[in-house]
């Protein structure tokens, strides 16, 4: 039990804190907490936080969903103590998957047990830790939603070993024990063959406050909580649900939009309405665009319309989806491929092999069809397509694709105009409920005996050796559901490597049951593709190794399990690859990702790839990793996890690589510029979600600057006008305020003004001092703060204070803003991005924002400092005219560093951290005392080693506590003075941060 300086155990701290007096000096780690699930914390986040540090836990709830324990997998992977899981079949909630999901986890040594009694239903869940036991009661079953999205009411409280509440819970936990049986699969598969499903009930809407009026007891919002296991109710609503479906089917029989189609249906006939004649619609893969142009058909009812797709399997699909939705008669619809030439049809649905052959093309009058539908348009810059597109002249022509942008050259948005009526990608998707969640896990490649694992270089023989499968094998019976048929698709490397693994494979059983795998590449026709995927579909088969023969065109609803056994080339095709598998299909509940990662260099694209970010940043994309594990899940309710060494693998290649090459930045540009038509202004960026803007305006001095040199595309400013703008990019945009942008923008619009008059600017941002942020601002925009070399650099800045404490631009900013069109443009654009973008990135009313990375630079500058002496912050320094003090602290120090500054700073637990001021310091010294004395607000930085580059991350606010004069050994083996004390931080470290910086933990 750890014993702090005043002789209290940090539980005994924790238990007073929560009970009896706050007590900022609380770890918080044992001190009694609500939980719920909202923006700052879910059940799920605290049950992985107990997995992570407690020695043994024993679940006890009623209803288990497998999708639960999919989000929990990692965690008991990972888990090296007693777990205990205790449940029963109360009401027939548990599905036989979950059954199964749950005996899965007794071969990584977790007793699951079920109980005997008749209504059982606990929702308890209980953790033993080296010096107390913790247990959560409260309302949330293992479920999903109730870990992560319902309304819950959860408290968390702790006690000693030796307390009368740890006494009561051990109890119950022998007690529970006592009266339940270990889970046999035996027992699964009877209740398997007795299972029926609880009636699943209409969710009762959501009506506001103010509207809610008493109805009849027949109405559906009254018959009670929507809650399956309820057999109760679920009698009592029957003859309501039913005649409610009755009058809804009698009322509609069409095929209703849902709301993301409904959005899209305006869009398009408001770009109709508009005279626009051509369009795009960009639509993840399986979020029905066929179904939406269909509706667009149906809303049109144009005299003929032409569908055209690149392969026949899609095209009897759509013709299917289509006579379900215009509800016309098979007469209607018509089909031109292979030996069907049916022309003459109201609609026509044709692939492109067949219609772009001359004497197809000839048959039909060029405005024969008055809507033209081009599904998978990415695909139209082949010649075929163009000849097709060439020839008709229809009122309107729709495309349709999931993954407009192309590396082939070809542009698809200037084929249709540049009009985009609606555009809806993976992540917006899956929080719309229009996809399958997915539950990625990116599992460490196998390890070889001469302790290799794979890379770019490895050979054929160890990519389908035996003991690769083994791994795989080991990882499919870990992460892979149980219970139910798998519907799989591993994505290799090489056509060699799919051939050997699938033969390697079919050597092997999982969970005792013999897989059955076929490798498939482009060398095999598309009959004998589509015979297979039909083997799969029908459960004849577990899975199709491939390359990349099923990127895209391939509709497999079934599908339940994606395997990626190859190094991501392609954020793009990644995508495509997890697309597979998102389609909804009856019975699916969610898809599983294994990932499985070696020591590849392009591992920093699988993050990019997962969270869509394009920002060529790395802080964004760590910082993406970071929120995914502070929250539990990214888009809905889909998750991302990493083992230990594989989260290693992908941090180190972010850290080596350069996001923002020339190559990307050019590409970054050209793909905008496809959307667009024309080169794209800073804000374009920022409003696409596309590179960062910050990244584009200082990669080359300035934004103008870096399209002359990659787009040769010709800046038409001064050297004077370039040096201004490469000013106001670094220390304008890049300030991570607002207070220069605000403060030149009011200056633009009337010069000369005082520093009272300009204080209200900075007032609406809720600042307290808004007349020293003006002066802070001044001192940045005329080049007082800057160092000697920063003013050689820039020469001049761009306001100046006069002696009557008025502010003014300077003549040569004024005059360059006046008189040239193309300076006035980059700056307009600068300041327009600048406050457009920093609001949604930094918080106002704080100068730092926490878990944001800052320079030290940028943490002197936001403290208001009069100058730029980031050069002497050698790990932290006091500034008595502002009373604070920065603290930048690297957690991982290299093995060169000195011995006389190789502290032992350690994260303690998310409110605590320890500290060593600089060596040959006392508790005497000024700027220990200073410190010691919390005369000074003390702002923590840190990072994790020298790869997370010069910035750092902002942890809080913290107050010194317990000092304690000690020493440590020098360069040359003599002990040093230094102080050690603890950081308590006022208000906790955010969880995600907190585990980046515990590689134990994550």
């Amino acid at each position: 039990m750890s014993i702090d300086f005043f002789g209290q155990s940090s539980l005994e701290i924790d238990v007073s804190h929560g009970y009896v007096a706050r007590n900022p000096r609380a770890p918080r780690l044992a001190s009694p907490q609500l939980i719920v699930n909202d923006s700052s914390g879910s059940m799920l986040r605290t049950l992985r936080e107990e997995l992570k540090r407690c020695t043994s836990f024993t679940f006890s709830v009623a209803f288990v969903s497998p999708r639960a324990i999919a989000l929990l997998k990692q965690e008991l992977v990972e888990f090296e103590g007693q777990g205990r899981i205790v449940t029963s079949d109360y009401l027939g909630f548990n599905s036989p998957h979950a059954f199964s999901e749950l005996h899965n986890l007794r071969s990584m040594g977790i007793d699951v047990r079920l109980h005997n009694e008749t209504a059982f239903h606990p929702k308890g869940y209980l953790f033993e830790h080296d010096d107390r036991m913790t247990a959560i009661v409260g309302s949330s079953n293992l479920t999903a939603s109730a870990l992560l999205s319902n309304h819950e009411w959860n408290l968390r409280v702790s006690s000693g070993h030796q307390s009368d509440l740890t006494g009561q819970l051990s109890q119950v936990i022998t007690q529970q024990v006592a009266e339940s049986a270990p889970l046999t699969q035996e027992w699964i598969d009877e209740y398997a063959a007795l299972y029926e499903a609880p009636e699943q009930r209409p969710r009762r809407a959501r009506v506001p406050r103010t509207q809610r009026i008493a109805q009849p007891i027949e109405s559906l919002a009254d018959m009670g909580p929507a809650d399956p296991a309820d057999p109760v109710v679920a009698e009592r609503r029957a003859s309501s649900i039913e005649r409610a479906v009755a009058a809804r089917i009698e009322a509609d029989a069409r095929v209703v939009p849902n709301a993301m189609q409904s959005e899209a249906l305006r869009a398009i006939a408001a770009m109709r309405s508009e005279g626009k004649r051509r369009a795009v619609v960009i639509s993840a893969t399986g979020t029905g665009k066929t179904i939406l142009s269909a509706l667009d058909v149906r809303a049109v009812q144009p005299q003929r319309m032409l569908f055209v797709v690149h392969r026949e399997q899609i095209l009897d699909r759509a013709i299917k989806e289509f006579q379900r939705v215009l509800g016309a008669p098979e007469t209607d619809f018509g089909k031109l491929s292979g030996t069907s030439r049916q022309l003459d049809r109201r609609y026509v649905f044709a692939t492109i092999q067949s219609l772009s052959r001359p004497d197809a093309l000839a048959a039909l009058h060029p405005e024969a069809f008055d809507y033209v539908l081009v599904d998978e348009v990415h695909r139209a810059g082949a010649a075929s397509y163009s000849k097709v597109l060439g020839h008709f002249i229809p009122e309107f022509l729709l495309g349709m694709t999931a993954t407009p942008e192309r590396t082939d050259g070809f542009n698809v948005f200037e084929l249709f105009d540049y009009n985009v009526p609606y555009e809806i990608r993976l992540n917006r998707a899956l929080e719309a409920d229009m996809l399958a969640p997915f539950h990625y896990y990116g599992v460490a490649d196998v390890q070889f005996e001469d302790g290799s694992s794979t890379d770019d270089a490895t050979q054929l023989t160890k990519l389908a050796s035996s003991e690769r499968v083994r791994h795989i094998v080991q990882a499919i019976e870990r992460y892979g559901q149980a219970g139910i048929p798998v519907r799989g698709l591993m994505f290799c490397s090489r056509k060699d490597e799919a051939r050997a693994l699938s033969d390697e494979l079919n050597r092997f059983a999982v969970r005792g049951k013999q897989l059955r795998t076929v490798a498939m590449t482009g060398e095999d026709s598309i009959e004998r593709r589509e015979a297979v995927v039909e083997q799969l579909e029908r459960g004849e088969l577990d899975y199709i190794l491939t390359v990349d023969i099923f990127n895209e065109g391939v509709d497999i609803p079934s599908l339940n399990q994606v395997i990626m056994l190859r190094q991501t080339q392609s954020a793009i095709v990644f995508v495509q690859q997890l697309g597979r598998g998102l389609r909804k299909a009856p019975g699916k509940e969610y898809l599983v990702v294994i990932d499985f990662i070696g020591n590849y260099t392009n591992n920093f694209l699988v993050p990019i790839a997962l969270f869509g970010d394009d920002s060529l940043n790395r802080e964004s994309v760590r910082q993406h990793l970071i929120s995914a594990e502070e929250i539990g899940v990214i888009a809905g309710l889909s998750s991302v996890r990493f083992d230990r060494i594989a989260q290693e693998r992908v941090l180190r290649s972010l850290a080596q690589t350069q996001l923002d090459s020339t190559r990307r930045l050019r590409q970054a540009i050209e793909t905008l510029r496809n959307r667009l038509g024309h080169l794209p202004a800073l804000r374009d960026f920022l409003r696409f979600e596309s590179a960062d803007p910050v990244v584009l305006a200082t990669h080359s001095g300035n934004y103008p600057a870096l399209l002359e040199r990659l787009v040769k595309e010709p800046t038409g400013l001064t050297p004077s006008q370039l040096r201004m703008l490469t000013f106001l990019s670094a220390e304008g945009l890049g300030s991570k305020r607002v207070d220069e942008l605000l403060l030149l923008r009011s200056l633009l619009a009337r010069d000369d003004r005082s520093v009272a008059e300009l204080a209200p600017v900075l007032a609406a941002r809720s600042y307290s001092t808004p007349e020293r942020h003006v002066r802070s601002a001044v001192r940045v925009l005329s080049l007082g703060f800057s160092t000697e070399s920063e003013q050689k650099k820039y020469q001049a800045g761009v306001v100046e204070l006069r002696a009557d404490d008025s502010i003014a631009l300077t003549a040569q900013f004024a005059d360059s803003y006046r008189d040239s069109i193309a300076f006035r443009t980059a700056v307009d654009d600068l300041i327009d991005t600048g406050l457009a973008m920093v609001p949604q990135r930094y918080a106002a009313e704080t100068p730092f924002t926490p878990g944001r990375q800052y320079s030290r630079k940028d943490a002197v500058r936001l403290l208001q400092w009069p100058k730029n002496s980031s050069s002497t912050v050698y790990g932290y320094k006091v500034d008595r005219a502002t009373k604070s003090c920065p603290i930048f602290v690297t957690m991982h120090k290299s093995d060169e560093i000195a011995a006389s500054t190789a502290y032992e700073d350690a994260l303690l637990d998310p409110s605590t951290m320890l500290w060593y001021s600089k060596s040959k310091r006392t508790l005497s010294s000024p700027d220990v005392s200073a410190i010691v004395a919390n005369d000074v607000d003390l702002h923590v930085f840190a990072k994790k080693d020298d790869a997370d580059g010069s910035d750092f991350y902002y942890l809080g606010v913290a107050h010194a506590a317990r000092p304690e004069q000690t020493t440590m050994p020098g360069s040359d083996g003599k002990q040093l003075n230094v102080v050690r004390l603890h950081l308590e931080f006022e208000r906790p470290i955010e969880a995600g941060v907190f585990d980046y910086f515990q590689p134990a933990l994550t």
